[in-house]
């Protein structure tokens, strides 16, 4: 075999290995399988059911557009605060340089920060929403998520309209220091001044949903809605256990766990949280 034979056999080898791990990688992400039950479903499937799993009900985690699409009316959201984002004020590094991580966020999920904010329709009733993504960074609380928590409150307020702040975080950010433990105390002012106002506010923890955002505002709702085995919590199972001296129970921090013992008011599925959040908004009108 010549040289030039070699070369072209070569060339057509690892053209047809691009291929095959082409077909592979489009294989696997048209199906998935279930974490919890092992059931294998075509992607469709999956996202038509609002990503909850048909079989055992296990909830996928959900990008903040995602959950947008399945509370909000179609084309009722109207984004505030689109160009709000962090910068870093305590020139934190780690790993890596907490700079060069919210660029790399950015351009990883297209969000600006770890909540999106906007005012909205669930089926003709008019709310202001927040909802958290938990891609960018855990979820968690920087100075611009509070800022622009705090600015959505307070035109909810303005405009006299109830509130939904969907959360999905894993707390304070700590690349933020003090300046995310000060957004606690800021967003729960506005929320009792939207409180003296006699306007609703819902919560809506998915999991996770812990720290000081579990401190703060997602325990301050008119209305605690959790989704089924969210996992909710302000400190971590072993802190707990090593703090107390004592094993908790394996469903300990669940949605289920703490509906039991009264921290939150309802259950609820993601395929029924936007019938059921229009239901209870029409009791507050």
């Amino acid at each position: 075999m010549s040289l030039s034979e070699w070369l072209v056999d070569k060339r057509k080898l690892l053209l047809s290995n691009k291929i095959k791990q082409s077909l592979n990688s489009q294989s696997r992400n048209l199906w998935i399988k279930c974490n919890h039950c092992g059931l294998l479903m075509y992607y469709k499937v999956l996202e038509d059911n609002l990503k909850v799993c048909p079989k055992c009900f296990y909830h996928f985690p959900a990008s903040s557009q995602d959950r947008i699409n399945y509370i909000c009316d179609i084309n009722s959201w109207q984004s505030c605060d689109l160009h709000l984002s962090s910068t870093d004020p305590l020139g934190f590094a780690d790993r890596k340089v907490y700079s060069e991580r919210l660029i790399d966020m950015k351009a990883k999920t297209y969000l600006s920060d770890a909540v999106q904010t906007g005012i909205a329709s669930i089926n003709c009733i008019s709310v202001a929403c927040g909802i958290m993504d938990f891609r960018f960074m855990g979820g968690s609380m920087g100075s611009v998520v509070g800022e622009k928590l705090t600015r959505l409150i307070e035109k909810a307020t303005y405009l006299k309209l109830p509130l939904i702040i969907v959360c999905a975080s894993g707390g304070a950010r700590m690349q933020e220091g003090m300046l995310s433990l000060m957004q606690m105390a800021k967003i729960s002012s506005a929320l009792y001044r939207h409180s003296e106002a006699s306007l609703p506010y819902f919560t809506v923890l998915t999991s996770p949903t812990t720290g000081g955002v579990t401190a703060s505002f997602a325990m301050l709702g008119d209305l605690i809605i959790a989704e089924p085995n969210a996992l909710i919590a302000f400190a971590g199972r072993r802190v707990i256990e090593q703090t107390i001296k004592e094993d908790l129970p394996d469903n300990f921090q669940t949605s289920e766990y703490l509906f039991k013992h009264g921290f939150i008011d309802l259950i609820i599925s993601r395929t029924s949280l936007r019938s059921q959040l229009s239901r209870l908004l029409e009791l507050y009108r």
